[in-house]
């Protein structure tokens, strides 16, 4: 099956890397890491002050055109390739794991996506991503509770003065009873604008959740 349908790192192209893993291990520890998830008022915090009062902000990685990480983050969401998002919420759970401010996190809830989004590409890489960090990081997935509202254009074919305005009414609670008063990790794959993760804080704060920190996979420069 090997010679086949051979396994070659996305990064460097050697088929010397483990099973199930899209990188090797030089790539993975090559790749642009942003340390965020230990520094307070990091670049990511900073986006959502003013708008929304969110506990912890962090991304793993740093996103750049042309990069390795774009190149991942086109498999893991138009090439259905779920082993991107398992490698990165992986590394998320490890580098989260190790972090004080993150001990008192009740559940992990991804970003839902769009029906539309769903069928077509089969998962939602934000639940994948949050299925990785849960192999590392032992912390309960909550589903169905965050309801997207409607059918909305991708994001990424908007501009950011669109995207910034596109936050408010996106979501809406279902058994809002089953957050209230706990503290939630929003997992996302890519930070930009933060409009989605903005409306998606306000409504769980809305339903009397007792903090809301956010977590992405990568960080966009």
């Amino acid at each position: 099956m090997h010679l086949l349908y051979p396994q070659i790192c996305f990064g460097c192209g050697t088929d010397d890397l483990e099973e199930n893993s899209p990188l090797c291990a030089a790539c993975i520890a090559a790749l642009p890491v942003t340390e965020f998830f230990g520094m307070k008022e990091n670049p990511t915090e900073k986006i959502f002050w003013g708008r929304v009062p969110v506990d912890q902000v962090g991304a793993l990685v740093f996103f750049t055109k042309n990069s390795l990480v774009q190149t991942l983050m086109a498999q893991l969401k138009y090439q259905h390739n779920k082993k991107v998002g398992i490698l990165f919420g992986r590394l998320m759970g490890k580098e989260i794991s190790t972090q004080e401010n993150f001990a008192k996190i009740d559940l992990l809830i991804p970003i839902p996506i769009s029906l539309w989004k769903i069928n077509n590409r089969g998962f939602n890489q934000s639940h994948v991503i949050a299925l990785g960090m849960q192999q590392i990081w032992h912390r309960p997935i909550a589903t169905g509770i965050l309801i997207k509202k409607g059918w909305t254009r991708t994001q990424t074919k908007k501009n950011r003065t669109t995207r910034l305005h596109s936050g408010p009414s996106l979501f809406t609670l279902k058994n809002p009873e089953q957050i209230k008063g706990k503290n939630i990790l929003l997992i996302d794959d890519v930070l930009t604008t933060g409009a989605t993760l903005e409306a998606a804080a306000q409504a769980l704060l809305d339903g009397q959740a007792a903090s809301v920190s956010i977590a992405v996979a990568a960080y966009t420069l």
